[in-house]
């Protein structure tokens, strides 16, 4: 017991302080690509509800093509593609060179198109509740496009969305641990080094897990505060 110990402790004699920092970076890269899909996802939700058949198309196209494909597949189209892409351009302007786009970057991109996709059925169906009386009882009273929104449908459609953006939010959490893939130093990366190198893969494997368990512990409970802020004084059936 007290080996493990010794393995998990700060400094350079143990790993606790690159699982911390991996943890850190995987918050990171799960926030920045939540906060991404949900502009992914809105504009998904705005189209698919807009009435035109392209934009509508072309929404039908995003989710099901990013909900159907495993997400480690979508990463490595980004990271691989990406590159290829850029250094395509940048040889029609002359320059021969590797160019490589920040792994971070790449994995806030891929996580965001991820979670958008699924965002966008989420924050479509928190649209449809608000009820259509609503709006117009407010239009009778002479509100504007803007009040409308504000006042009405953007509260009701957070209060409405806020459970299953809660699991959206688990789910993208848990993505991050492909973009280890990347070589990016969060944490399922730095646990897979650290059992690497000390060949004691179920102890940081472990760690992980309750790292992991953490984060999602602490994710739950913000989002059920939210959701009872977001329904005080709604009148339960």
């Amino acid at each position: 017991m007290l080996d493990f110990l010794d393995l998990l402790k700060f400094g350079d004699a143990g790993w606790g302080d690159e699982l911390l920092r991996g943890a850190a970076m995987t918050v990171a890269v799960a926030v920045g690509g939540f906060l991404l899909g949900q502009v992914f996802g809105t504009l998904g939700a705005l189209a698919k509800l807009s009435g035109s058949r392209v934009l509508g198309v072309a929404a039908d196209f995003y989710t099901t093509v990013l909900r159907g494909i495993p997400e480690l597949l979508v990463i490595y189209l980004l990271f691989f593609g990406t590159n290829l892409a850029l250094m395509r351009v940048a040889r029609i302007f002359g320059y021969a060179g590797y160019i490589e786009i920040d792994a971070f970057l790449v994995g806030v991109l891929a996580i965001g198109l991820i979670s958008g996709a699924y965002s966008t059925e989420v924050i479509r169906g928190a649209i449809m509740a608000v009820p259509y009386g609503q709006l117009e009882a407010g239009k009778a009273l002479g509100m504007r496009r803007g009040q409308l929104f504000r006042r009405i449908l953007m509260p009701q459609t957070l209060r409405f969305a806020l459970p299953g953006l809660g699991n959206v939010w688990q789910l993208t959490l848990k993505d991050t641990s492909l973009i280890s893939v990347m070589a990016l130093a969060e944490l399922m990366r730095a646990a897979n080094l650290a059992a690497g190198s000390t060949r004691n893969p179920f102890l940081f494997y472990g760690a992980a897990a309750v790292l992991y368990l953490t984060m999602t512990s602490i994710s739950t409970y913000g989002f059920e505060r939210a959701e009872r802020h977001a329904n005080r004084g709604v009148r339960r059936a």
